[in-house]
């Protein structure tokens, strides 16, 4: 049986780094469920897919 690949989970700040915005701004996302997220202890973790998707369904076109 073939393993599939684990998740790769980032931390607030890397997620705010790609994003490009505040630290703030990303809890505000996990705490409103906009941005799915596991708690660690004291600490969030935030699946990459979970944030492609956000991204993904937040975009819009520019006419």
């Amino acid at each position: 049986m073939i393993a599939a690949d684990p998740p790769t989970y980032l931390t607030i700040a890397e997620v705010a780094a790609i994003m490009r915005v505040s630290n703030m701004t990303v809890y505000r996302l996990v705490k409103s469920q906009a941005l799915a997220a596991v708690r660690f202890g004291k600490s969030y973790r935030i699946p990459e897919s979970a944030v492609e998707g956000y991204i993904r369904r937040s975009a819009t076109t520019i006419p």
